[in-house]
């Protein structure tokens, strides 16, 4: 067995043992769910910290523990979207004072930059699939597998597309192994996966929602992907963690959520009642 195919069977068996789980907790929703996003928030961050800081500080430690408030902000309907931009705001407010007062002074500024970006990115996706969850009863638990399928199919398709037929490079300078052929599998995958997630019961999903969302999502997935590929590239990382055998850490494993969750949120919440009446 070559060691790409070796690779790969490990990231089937881990997503195999890992999946069931997370779906059941997606069906059962609630604290639950905000429970276990907030688990992934605050490895994300971690991960993201891990990668970002030369040295570590309290004001870190401060925002992972901060970070696993956020999932739970939906669970209190619209005052939980004020109480998360103002948690945002004063952990920003926090990390000042701490290098204003603590130092050092110099490098105070870009540590700054990385404590509140890293808040943001760690915790925008597993946010909004509890925001999705308890969007649209009972849709709701419909709508996070329509960010999974969503992900993990454009994910798939463009992986074997992109090993069989692959030639030309997307962006070689942050992901070599991404090709054309790839993007373009990826983009085929995804509505293919919604159309059967359609059939097997989530029968309000409109036509138009495929369309939509497999376009958007086949354009954000990647561009997830490419980001994070940036930043591990950026600081000469292969993977953002080793918690997951063959995936690495969270943040790989979850790259392309942290852009489409939101997308979907936004849709359903914004547009789908302008476009298909609800």
């Amino acid at each position: 067995m070559t060691e790409a195919n070796r690779n790969l069977a490990i990231r089937l068996l881990t997503s195999a043992l890992v999946a069931p789980g997370v779906i059941v907790v997606i069906y059962i929703g609630g604290w639950a769910l905000a429970a276990l996003m907030g688990v992934a928030c605050a490895i994300s961050i971690l991960e993201y910290y891990d990668i970002t800081m030369t040295g570590w500080s309290p004001a870190a430690w401060v925002g992972i523990a901060v970070s696993i408030t956020f999932p739970f902000t939906p669970m209190y309907g619209p005052s939980g979207g004020y109480a998360a931009f103002f948690t945002l705001v004063a952990f920003g407010m926090f990390a000042w004072t701490y290098y204003l007062v603590r130092g050092p002074q110099k490098e105070g500024p870009q540590r700054v930059a990385y404590l509140v970006t890293g808040m943001v990115y760690a915790t925008a996706g597993p946010t909004s699939l509890v925001a999705l969850r308890l969007l649209d009863p009972p849709n709701g638990g419909h709508w996070v597998m329509v960010v999974m399928y969503l992900t993990f199919l454009n994910d798939t398709f463009a992986y074997f597309t992109g090993r069989a037929i692959g030639k030309h490079k997307l962006h070689p300078d942050v992901s070599p192994n991404k090709t054309w052929e790839g993007f373009f599998g990826g983009m085929v995958g995804a509505p293919l996966g919604l159309f059967v997630f359609r059939w097997l019961g989530f029968h309000s999903l409109h036509v138009v929602d495929i369309a939509v969302l497999s376009v958007a999502g086949g354009i954000l997935g990647p561009l997830g992907d490419f980001s994070e590929s940036m930043l591990k590239r950026a600081y000469g990382r292969k993977d953002s963690g080793k918690i997951f055998p063959g995936h690495g850490g969270i943040l790989d494993r979850i790259d392309a959520v942290i852009f489409n969750a939101p997308l979907v949120f936004l849709y359903v919440f914004f547009l789908r009642p302008l476009l298909v009446g609800g």
